[in-house]
């Protein structure tokens, strides 16, 4: 995988490294909820700038041709970090289950470990498709309904619960499939398959 330098400093990846440096002040307002009830609504914030970089770079990306297999990394990547950071910290402050935890944990590390594996194989990155996105917001989406204090609110916690592992699983079988016909489709072309 080659990096061209001017696909490297772009707008879009900058704001992909902005997106992590806002998960430090996230961590900590989280951890002090307890103490602090009304940090919950700094942390939703937060979560709300986060959303809007997301979507902003990947709106930059598309309108200056910045597109690159950096910013194919670094974007999921930001994405990752921050949603494991902060399902990490709201474990260790008793606000979801340990089977939630370990369930999006795990997610994320196969995830990553396949699309390592994939790179390696024909030098592309395998992008996140539709399906992956949806998973990425229904997990987004319970968070945020954690901090907002849905715990209290049992039907709605465990709907929007069921519903972010159910698109999990989904969405480990579907990166499987796709890097599955990604490596065939490159052994027998010797190229990869645009998504």
């Amino acid at each position: 995988m080659k990096l061209e330098l001017n696909k490297i400093y772009t707008k879009s990846n900058l704001i992909s490294f902005v997106r992590l440096l806002l998960v430090a002040p996230t961590i900590y307002f989280i951890s002090n909820i307890p103490e602090h009830d009304e940090y919950r609504v700094v942390v939703l914030s937060l979560f709300f700038l986060a959303y809007l970089s997301d979507l902003l770079d990947g709106y930059l990306a598309r309108k200056y041709n910045e597109i690159s297999e950096l910013g194919k990394i670094i974007d999921p990547l930001a994405d990752k970090v921050f949603v494991i950071a902060i399902v990490f910290q709201l474990f260790i402050s008793g606000e979801i289950t340990p089977i939630y935890f370990w369930i999006i944990i795990s997610r994320d590390i196969l995830i990553l470990l396949g699309g390592v594996f994939i790179t390696n194989i024909t030098g592309k990155v395998l992008p996140s498709n539709l399906l992956g996105k949806i998973t990425v917001s229904s997990i987004g989406i319970f968070l945020i309904a954690v901090v907002a204090g849905a715990k209290e609110f049992s039907w709605l916690y465990n709907l929007l619960q069921y519903l972010s592992i159910f698109l999990s699983f989904a969405s480990i079988l579907g990166y499987s499939l796709r890097g599955y016909e990604t490596i065939k489709w490159y052994k027998k072309n010797g190229n990869v398959k645009e998504h």
